[in-house]
């Protein structure tokens, strides 16, 4: 049984500040506890009911129900909780001038980013950099919007202009005067910045554009989702380094 003040500090851990204070985040989505556990994941500490059905070799702290109910982030809760370490390891010197790096410009939708994340995994990108005012990497929104990828995904936090200022390597935007995507040369090396839906690529960020690109329109939609636009621009990348 959880004592009444282990019951307020997990429920805690769904604000940012009570999460960064704690150095923890939180998973509830049993699919995603379940990849999170397939990718080696130790959990700080996991909470589950009886009717969770538990992986070999995985042992979790048995709490009834009620209690699952009482700490639970979610509106419908599920039966297991579990407790992540936050970890933001620094980036390796030149971590950016080589390979491929999805940069993430004010994504604010926690949705997005957990989709992003997907994209970058799915495309087999090297590493995805959000800026700061990104949505928080470890909400539960992001963990679980993303499926699983956030256990396989390299990912760093930083300003965006300082990156790219010193990367050395093509940096692509979306824009639409760009060249269209489909014509994109062959890039071994390239980072592409994803700007928010509401106002696209910041002006700070602009000025290190090297190539603009656009996804040409046949219909009458205003835009693109930034998870779809990013895939697009993704798949063409990839698909012409075979």
């Amino acid at each position: 049984m959880l004592t009444k003040a282990r019951l307020s500090q997990l429920r805690a851990l769904r604000d940012k500040k009570h999460r960064e204070a704690e150095g923890l985040y939180v998973v509830e989505n049993p699919k995603v506890v379940a990849e999170f556990l397939a990718a080696g994941v130790n959990f700080a500490e996991l909470y589950a009911s009886p009717a969770w059905p538990r992986p070999a070799g995985v042992s979790a702290e048995e709490i009834s129900p009620d209690e699952l109910a009482r700490i639970s982030h979610l509106p419908t809760p599920s039966d297991v909780f579990a407790v992540g370490r936050i970890s933001r390891p620094a980036p390796a010197p030149g971590e950016f001038s080589r390979g491929l790096t999805l940069a993430l410009d004010g994504i604010q939708d926690p949705g997005n980013v957990g989709t992003l994340l997907r994209v970058a995994d799915w495309f087999a990108f090297d590493r995805v950099l959000l800026s700061p005012d990104c949505a928080d990497l470890f909400s539960q929104k992001v963990i679980n919007a993303s499926m699983g990828s956030f256990t396989r995904v390299k990912t760093f936090t930083a300003e965006l202009s300082s990156v790219l200022k010193t990367a050395g390597v093509p940096v692509l935007g979306c824009d639409l005067g760009g060249n269209d995507v489909h014509t994109l040369p062959v890039l071994r090396d390239a980072l592409v910045v994803i700007g928010s839906e509401g106002r696209g690529l910041s002006p700070a960020i602009r000025q290190f554009v090297t190539y603009y690109v656009t996804i040409p329109r046949y219909g009458g939609a205003e835009s693109l989702n930034a998870g779809v636009a990013a895939a697009i621009v993704c798949d063409n990348l990839r698909r012409r380094l075979g």
